[in-house]
């Protein structure tokens, strides 16, 4: 019966541990505090709570709230483990008592006793110790892996944030890497349309010229091989038929004329051409007129040439002139016939005059004299602001070269013919050879 009796009382005691326990967790409205206490610490002192976890979600302040609780539990299992552990040792200290009680009253008590008939209680108290041990165990691995989910959950929130931040700045990058390309592109779009413009601009430019110089040729070549193949004729003694060149003189210090001339007018083949400046009508003259010789005259200052183109053929003459000295040399059909000197020298030829062709002027482009009016053909009529090598003259009267004038050159456009004059094709050494 004594035996019986412990065994009762350590069952009693055993399940109002677990009451406690199933109480405490079934408490409503309370909640507990899981503070780390050093080891060895008297849990009797006051422990500081102020350090508590703060939650930052619902779901870990949940978790949180159930990890308090297991171990708020598993100190409770703690503590009914230790009670009941001392509780053992009593109940095995009296136990061992009354086997020793019972093998001196004899043995078939002790098989009384020994028998097993209360199969509500363990065969072994180890096998309970062992039991709450498992017990305690389970729960520490609950409770680990319940605060590695809470961590993993922790870092899983940062993490996005994290990444987030990560991904801005990069989209960032990636932002002004392509408004620095689309600048560069738009800026090689504007070079590109700059230099695109400019190559329009000169190409029209180009096509412009070409157009002008073909509209030219056209022009010329109405009637004309090539613009210098013709002719201007001067038919009659008159004072209104004259041919007129376009262009004009720029001051020169020497000049060469030379010219194509056909003529059989008598007295005096007239005037073949004349320059005439402002303030100076006769800046440059070249006459025959009655039965005088023909004459060269430079700021009205005279010299006379021994040339004699009165035959009705054609003759290539040519005039030299420096205002060096004022020298002068004169040439026909490539030959020199005569030179000079004093003749207006230091003189510069003045600019701006106007050229006319057939007559002798009296005012700049005007006031023609009928009885100095030149009668008869004439071409090529070419003007360098220097001297020409007797060479280069031999070679064009010789038809084996063709030099037109630099500061006035024999072109159909360049001629303008007034009163009756007229212009017509012409090649003048195949004439020449006609005439010959």
């Amino acid at each position: 019966m004594m035996m019986r009796a412990l065994f009762v009382a350590l069952l009693l005691l055993y399940a109002s541990g677990s009451g406690k326990v199933a109480g405490a967790s079934g408490a409503k409205g309370n909640r507990f505090v899981c503070t780390a206490v050093p080891a060895g610490t008297d849990l009797s002192c006051p422990v500081d709570t102020n350090n508590r976890v703060q939650s930052t979600s619902p779901q870990e302040e949940e978790l949180r709230n159930t990890i308090i609780q297991l171990r708020e539990t598993i100190l409770q299992q703690k503590e009914t483990i230790v009670s009941q552990q001392g509780t053992i040792k009593e109940l095995n200290s009296k136990l061992a008592r009354c086997e020793a009680d019972a093998k001196s009253r004899g043995s078939p008590r002790r098989k009384d006793y020994s028998k097993n008939t209360m199969g509500d209680l363990p065969r072994d108290p180890t096998e309970t110790v062992e039991q709450l041990g498992k017990t305690m165990q389970s729960l520490k691995d609950r409770l680990e892996n319940l605060e590695q989910q809470l961590r993993t959950n922790t870092s899983g929130g940062m993490f996005p944030n994290e990444l987030r931040d990560l991904l801005k700045r990069r989209l960032t990058d990636l932002e002004s890497q392509l408004l620095t390309r689309v600048a560069e592109l738009e800026e090689e779009k504007s070079q590109l349309y700059n230099e695109t413009a400019a190559h329009r601009q000169r190409t029209e430019n180009t096509l412009n010229s070409l157009l002008e110089r073909i509209t030219e040729l056209e022009k010329s070549n109405s009637a004309f091989k090539s613009p210098e193949d013709f002719k201007v004729s001067l038919p009659l003694r008159t004072n209104y038929l004259y041919g007129r060149i376009k262009k004009s003189l720029p001051e020169m210090y020497a000049f060469t004329v030379c010219m194509w001339l056909k003529s059989s007018a008598s007295p005096g083949i007239g005037t073949p051409f004349s320059y005439g400046v402002p303030g100076q009508a006769n800046e440059i003259v070249l006459i025959e007129w009655g039965n005088s010789p023909m004459e060269l005259l430079v700021n009205d200052k005279v010299a006379q040439l021994p040339l004699s183109v009165s035959d009705g053929r054609w003759h290539h003459i040519c005039i030299t002139w420096t205002t060096r000295d004022g020298f002068w040399e004169a040439y026909q059909d490539g030959e020199r016939l005569g030179t000079g000197e004093n003749l207006a020298p230091w003189h510069p030829i003045k600019p701006g005059g106007v050229i006319i062709l057939g007559q002798e002027q009296d005012i700049v482009g005007g006031r023609f004299d009928a009885t100095q009016a030149f009668v008869g053909e004439l071409s090529h009529f070419n003007i360098w602001d220097r001297v020409l090598r007797p060479i280069d003259i031999s070679a064009m009267a010789n038809c084996s070269a063709y030099m037109p004038g630099n500061v006035v050159p024999w072109v159909d456009a360049n001629v303008e013919v007034f009163g009756g004059a007229t212009k017509a094709a012409l090649e003048i050494c195949e004439d020449r050879l006609f005439d010959s």
